[in-house]
């Protein structure tokens, strides 16, 4: 049987150690959602995906997005406001003579 007596430090424990995590991990300035809807309106694409993910200690948002002409970019958007800089990659196959030797 639980007392008061015993139950008060355990929950002061358990205050503790949540103000502890809490301070560990800082929300992020941009949600994941925000970031979604940042590149829609700045690509004016579909989104495919979006994922969180770790860069050290930072964390930022990995987006797949199909732009209206047909390419497939992977943009990262930073999770602290005013830090996205223009990283993409585009998938989009090249064309089948471009930069390629032909064989004779």
């Amino acid at each position: 049987m639980t007392t008061r007596k015993s139950l008060v430090p355990m929950l002061l424990a358990l205050l503790w150690a949540g103000a502890a995590i809490a301070q560990q991990e800082p929300p992020p300035g941009v949600t994941l959602d925000q970031a979604v809807e940042q590149v829609k309106q700045d690509t004016g694409g579909t989104v495919l995906s979006a994922e969180p993910r770790r860069v050290g200690r930072r964390l930022e948002y990995r987006i797949k997005v199909l732009s209206p002409d047909g390419h497939v970019k992977v943009l990262a958007v930073s999770s602290e406001p005013g830090k996205n800089p223009p990283s993409s990659q585009s998938t989009k196959n090249p064309p089948a003579n471009a930069g390629s030797k032909e064989k004779r």
